[in-house]
């Protein structure tokens, strides 16, 4: 069912309201933008990914209100597709001088050390511009390949299996899904505007401004554009515009811009799209012979055949896959867990000692004094502690080792932490 508009919405002159406790998608206890303050850089693009791409045309499509836009992208039932999905994501990281690219590719093996393990793998998407090729044959195939300089990243779900397959380490990463639940395999990053979209219209209440901004070309096709912004002051998110295809009503563009101005953060758009059957081969695959095969089972424990070694983590589709709004939205958060405020003002905490927050202690020493280097000295009736920031998260650490997380004004952190007081 589609999220409600808000009541003060508006197309074309015409309201758009109605009552909004019958469709709206209910307010999430946990913020959607929770990050440990260390890896904030890799984790914030889970929010979204947004490259920007040049819109064309503004093709004469008929008039519709912001309630039957959103009726028509939940109605949407895209079962077949091939395209290519340009990402680019700018949060504005400062320059760690080598370290951030470190980070990164650090994230990019998973507890396995597995260089295909896509829960990992995927968070290069955090930063940069990527280019990746995506086909689906309904929700029992489906693939996305990240294209690189010299190599090619796959992850394939065919049927039970799901496969990660890393061209430049030459090694493997297989798990299975169960079918007997009837859910597909999620990549464990958003990164198609269709999955960036259901993330963000989560988020839809009374908190929230829906309308119709015109018309554009994406791809090729007509679109119409949704817009939707928060109402609250204090939120870091300015305004979230997604290009619907006008036929089908799926998501073909989704822009992310922040409330500081400038260029998108994240923006993710169809450069070319079909809907196609592809060919069943698309979603074939065999280990290459001499590949490093690591195997992983839906409890995120894994074993790398031939050597019994144990680690991993979930396979796509289980734990920690279904979206990072799905995995903090108040149904299996980590313990010690709060939240502060509503809507786009929400605020995370991670309480001392909390699962998931560094503590004083273990955020101490060199890389303590390295992070408090990088962020900024604030006080309150929390005590003090430091802003890390971001063009979209920012994250306060206190000095008693909590953490308190939103997209959301380094001013509206300080109040947040002094209101847990």
């Amino acid at each position: 069912m589609a999220p409600k508009a808000s009541d003060d919405t508006m197309t074309g002159g015409d309201a758009t309201g109605g009552e909004a406790d019958d469709l709206r998608v209910g307010r999430r206890k946990a913020v959607r933008y929770v990050v440990p303050v260390t890896v904030i850089g890799v984790a914030a693009a889970t929010i979204g990914l947004v490259p920007a791409l040049a819109d064309s045309g503004d093709p004469d499509l008929p008039k519709i209100t912001a309630q039957q836009l959103l009726d028509k992208i939940a109605a949407s039932d895209v079962q077949q597709l091939s395209g290519t999905v340009k990402i680019t994501t700018d949060l504005g990281l400062p320059d760690l001088g080598g370290l951030e690219s470190g980070l990164l590719s650090g994230a990019a093996k998973g507890d396995d050390g597995s260089a295909a393990d896509p829960s990992a793998k995927l968070t290069e998407l955090a930063s940069g511009t990527h280019t990746l090729r995506v086909a689906a044959d309904g929700p029992d195939r489906q693939k996305l390949s990240l294209l690189e300089n010299a190599a090619e990243y796959s992850v394939i779900h065919n049927g039970k299996n799901v496969w990660g397959y890393d061209s430049g380490s030459n090694e493997v990463y297989h798990s299975t899904v169960d079918e007997s639940t009837g859910k597909k395999a999620e990549s464990p990053v958003p990164a198609t505007p269709k999955d960036l979209t259901e993330d963000a219209l989560k988020a839809v209440d009374d908190t929230t401004s829906v309308t119709v901004d015109g018309t554009v070309q994406v791809a090729g096709r007509d679109a119409y554009k949704l817009l939707v912004k928060p109402k609250q002051s204090g939120s870091t998110v300015g305004a979230i515009s997604v290009a619907v295809d006008a036929k089908t009503g799926l998501p073909l563009k989704f822009t992310l811009t922040p409330a500081s101005g400038g260029a998108a953060v994240v923006d993710a758009g169809f450069t070319q799209v079909t809907f196609a059957k592809p060919a069943a081969s698309t979603f074939d695959f065999t280990a290459p012979k001499g590949a490093k095969v690591t195997e992983g089972d839906e409890a995120g424990k894994g074993e790398e055949s031939g050597r019994g070694d144990k680690g991993g983590r979930p396979a796509p589709g289980h734990g920690g896959s279904d979206g990072f709004a799905e995995a903090f939205g108040g149904q299996g958060g980590p313990e010690g867990l709060d939240v502060i405020g509503e809507g786009w003002t929400s605020v995370a905490v991670f309480g001392a000692g909390g699962e998931g927050a560094p503590s004083g202690a273990e955020a101490g020493g060199d890389l303590g004094g390295f992070l408090g280097s990088l962020g900024d000295k604030v006080s309150g009736k929390f005590g003090s502690g430091t802003v890390f920031s971001t063009r979209l998260i920012n994250a306060l650490m206190t000095d008693d080792g909590k953490v308190y997380v939103g997209a959301v004004t380094k001013d509206a952190l300080v109040k947040a932490a002094d209101a847990g007081k």
